[in-house]
Parts: C-alpha cells; sequence; structure tokens
C-alpha cells in the first residue's frame, strides 16, 4: 500500500473507507484475542490480487493478559502514540491511535505528526492531535473520526469499550459503507493487483 501512497499521494475518501475497514477488520481479530499488533503503518499494509488489505511483519505484535500492558518502546515514530513515548505502559489503544493517523495519511498523502527529526515528531504528538491543521479537502466526518481515535486518553478513544473496533462502523463517515460485502468479500475493491506469472 505504500508505494500506492506515493503513486497516487493520497486517496479518495471512498477508497479510504474500503482500506481503513479492512484494517479494522484485521485489527478486531487481533484485538479479540487480545493482541495488540503495534506497528500499523502503509508499509506494512500489502494488497491481495482482490485489492483487499492484508497486515504484514508482526514483529511487534505481542499478546497480553486481560486488562495487562506492557512498556516496550516500539513502533514507527509518526504513528506512536503519546503512552509509548511516555512510557506509561499501553495496551490495545495503541492501535486506535495509529489507525487514526493511517485515515490521515491515506487522505492526505501525509501522517498528522511529522518532522526530519525523531524527537521533533514525538514533541508534535505530544502536543495533540487538536493541534494538527486538518486540510480543508478532508472531510468534517473524517476530520471526526481521526479526533475520536487520536484521543491522548487511551480509555477515550473510539472503539475502546465494550464493543470495541465494531463502534467505528456506527460513526457516520462509514455511513451507507456495505461492512456485510467486505466481510463476504464481494464488495468490489478500488484497485485490483495485477499479478504476472513468470514461467521458469
Amino acid at each position: 500500500m505504500f508505494l500506492y501512497c506515493i503513486n497516487r499521494y493520497f486517496f479518495t475518501e471512498q477508497a479510504t473507507q474500503f482500506y481503513v475497514a479492512c484494517v479494522v477488520e484485521a485489527l478486531d481479530y487481533l484485538h479479540r484475542k487480545n493482541i495488540v499488533y503495534r506497528d500499523l503503518k502503509p508499509e506494512n499494509i500489502m494488497l491481495d490480487t482482490q485489492g483487499y488489505c492484508k497486515l504484514t511483519d508482526l514483529g511487534f505484535a505481542k499478546q497480553l493478559s486481560y486488562g495487562a500492558k506492557t512498556w516496550t518502546f516500539c513502533g514507527t515514530p509518526e504513528y506512536m502514540a503519546p503512552e509509548v513515548i511516555l512510557n506509561k505502559g499501553h495496551d490495545i489503544a495503541v492501535d486506535h491511535w495509529s489507525l487514526g493517523v493511517l485515515l490521515f495519511e491515506l487522505l492526505t498523502g501525509l501522517p498528522p505528526f511529522e518532522s526530519p527529526d525523531t524527537m521533533r515528531t514525538y514533541g508534535i504528538i505530544l502536543k495533540g492531535i487538536d493541534a494538527v491543521n486538518f486540510p480543508t479537502r478532508m472531510s468534517k466526518n473524517a476530520q471526526s473520526l481521526v479526533k475520536k481515535l487520536c484521543r491522548e486518553n487511551p480509555t477515550e478513544r473510539y472503539g475502546i469499550g465494550k464493543e470495541g473496533l465494531r463502534e467505528i462502523e456506527r460513526h457516520v463517515w462509514f455511513e451507507g459503507f456495505d461492512w456485510v460485502g467486505l466481510r463476504k468479500r464481494v464488495l468490489k475493491a478500488p484497485y485490483e493487483r495485477q499479478v504476472i506469472q513468470h514461467i521458469f
């Protein structure tokens, strides 16, 4: 998906809905097993032959005991949640934060917290999502979802309650989206990969 980001600069809201929904399904599967992924970013999202997303590189993934936290400092700087940077202990809520960052990047071409200097990036993250200038081309509904996912307090992030990530399905930005079709894999993907077979 990273190559798509480079080649197309940014995606339409309709295409982004599809890709974010795929990621929500993948994270929901992991979170139901109490596995925190911890490295969500375009580089770790591959498209299969039907154009559906697959998460790759589970090197930072970790299964937690119920209610437990972990303190490993890991992840990609632009996608790190504040509690990771501050070493406060973290859980699956870090994936919700990263999902908001991914949504922003797919729609704009750049993550909301970015600097050539890693330490400065951390400082920008700690200022919070409300300090970020959202581009006018991003719809208010998309901005709303990003802000709900990137709350400073992990317990306040969208989809962290009893319903889990299923809460995200009901957000107004996903209004009219065919979740059933996505799960049955009958919903047409925005782009389909061309697979070239080589005969040796």
